[in-house]
Parts: structure tokens; C-alpha cells; sequence
């Protein structure tokens, strides 16, 4: 799976597997370091879905001013 780039960062969305679906989350990265992860965001019935969240919540946190 290759990130998404973003405003300059490298944005990852995750689909973990867990019994009854996908937990998803998010990572966010510039360059080889990385710059914040989430925690479990939501769980969901498909990978597309866990990983959509992941990426929105990355984009988010990039918009969000410090």
C-alpha cells in the first residue's frame, strides 16, 4: 500500500484486522519521520472503509494549526 501525499506530508490509512471487521487508524509522516499516529479510530466492516477513515483523519490532523 503507497501513502497518500498531502500538504508535504506522506498520509497512511490502516485496516487492522480484528475478529468481526477492521479497527482503522492513521499515520502520518515527512520525509523518514514520523510525525503522529492514531490510536483505534473506528471499527468497520471493510478495509476500504478503515482505511478511508485512517487517510481523513490524517488530513485532517495536517489542517489543523498548531
Amino acid at each position: 500500500m503507497e501513502p497518500d501525499t498531502y500538504k508535504g506530508y506522506s498520509i497512511w490509512g490502516h485496516a487492522i484486522p480484528q475478529h468481526d471487521g477492521y479497527a482503522a487508524s492513521g499515520t502520518i509522516t515527512k520525509g523518514t519521520k514520523l510525525v503522529e499516529s492514531s490510536g483505534v479510530l473506528a471499527a468497520c466492516r471493510t478495509e476500504d472503509e478503515a482505511r478511508s477513515i485512517g487517510v481523513n483523519w490524517a488530513r485532517a490532523w495536517v489542517d489543523t494549526p498548531g
